[in-house]
């Protein structure tokens, strides 16, 4: 475990970035074209002690591998086609009010790493103190719910999970993820991007198509406590090549209106800052201070759906949630509490605002 001191904004911080000796290069590499500029082989060669023939073979690489858009132009060099905000721990800290500062026991940024969830859910075995975060420019297995892979090309959109110790049993945290979906859509509001909602239980939807999503691991005695990793995958630019294999509608922040001017750090800082605020929040006081403010941000909302529970499939109207973090339906006369499932609009019955939802 890294050793930390207090910095100067008085959260603990750690520096460390993932050292592979044989990625260092590609991503000593990528910094120097962040800024979108043309640089020239000759000059990139020069600032890493390569050859420009080991450039060229770092550039093929970065475009094969990792479906970076780089432009090659003759007599003037390399650039990448969309410049990229890489993410910088003492701008986060500088963003963040004093208190979510002091609130954090940690913050880490890495070049590359498996999965922020599951590295902090190791650390945490490791008795890391309540409060850590961990970003990443890249995760390379990172994951969605149920398991699905989560598309996380370099520098390009936000990888975050938190630590969060509770004194609560696994059981009374049922309605986390839904509070923690309400704080990534203040978040964007905040930062001046409307027109985003919820889909029932923690994704975040701009037009029908998904934006962000959470996943939350929950660990702990049966009494308590409990621990909890809550990851946030939020799309900010996503180009046509990366999000191909995307099994579901998507947009990206840059394709939102109020989006493109976000930066990655202010983006990076305004999601710690309300998802520590929820935390804190929802271990006093849980989720029913929050189901009005969530029923409108509820996309779907009094409209027909269909959930999808494995090979069942039930048909109703969504009529909200309850205190637990429940989908409540009407169907066939009888309001029921569903805690699991994949929820997509009806297309049935003359819905006329129904869309497709993968």
């Amino acid at each position: 475990m890294i050793k930390s001191k207090p910095d100067s904004h008085g959260c603990r911080t750690h520096l460390k970035r993932v050292d592979w000796p044989r990625m260092e290069t590609r991503y000593q590499l990528i910094r120097s074209l962040a800024d979108g500029k043309f640089h020239s082989g000759e000059a990139l060669a020069r600032s890493l002690g390569l050859s420009r023939a080991a450039i060229w073979k770092q550039i093929k690489g970065l475009r094969e591998q990792w479906g970076m858009e780089i432009h090659a132009v003759s007599g003037r060099g390399y650039r990448l086609v969309y410049p990229l905000e890489l993410l910088q721990q003492d701008k986060i800290l500088m963003l963040l009010p004093s208190a979510t500062r002091g609130t954090l026991s940690g913050l880490e940024i890495h070049d590359s790493i498996d999965s922020t969830n599951e590295y902090l859910m190791l650390q945490a075995a490791a008795d890391l103190p309540s409060g850590q975060a961990c970003l990443a420019e890249l995760q390379t297995a990172g994951r969605g719910r149920r398991g699905r892979e989560w598309h996380s090309p370099y520098g390009s959109n936000i990888y975050l999970s938190l630590l969060w110790r509770f004194p609560l049993a696994p059981i009374e945290l049922s309605g986390l993820s839904l509070a923690a979906g309400l704080a990534v859509v203040r978040a964007l509001n905040y930062l001046g991007v409307t027109e985003v909602g919820l889909k029932w239980p923690n994704d975040i939807l701009w037009q029908e198509r998904k934006l962000a999503g959470l996943l939350l691991e929950v660990t702990g005695e049966s009494e308590g406590p409990s621990q909890v990793v809550l990851g946030v995958g939020l799309n900010t630019l996503l180009s046509d090549q990366q999000g191909s294999g995307i099994d579901q509608p998507w947009v990206d922040l840059t394709s939102i209106p109020g989006g493109k001017q976000v930066g990655r750090n202010q983006l990076a800082a305004a999601l710690i800052h309300q998802l520590v605020n929820t935390l804190e929040s929802f271990e006093r006081h849980g989720l029913s201070p929050l189901l009005d403010e969530w029923q409108q941000q509820d996309l779907y909302h009094n409209k027909t759906v269909v959930l999808r529970m494995g090979n069942r499939t039930i048909e109703g109207k969504h009529v909200g949630i309850d205190k637990n973090g429940a989908l409540l339906l009407l169907h066939a006369g009888e309001v029921k509490a569903y805690y699991a499932g994949e929820v997509s609009l009806c297309l049935n019955r003359g819905d006329e605002h129904a869309n497709p939802i993968g």
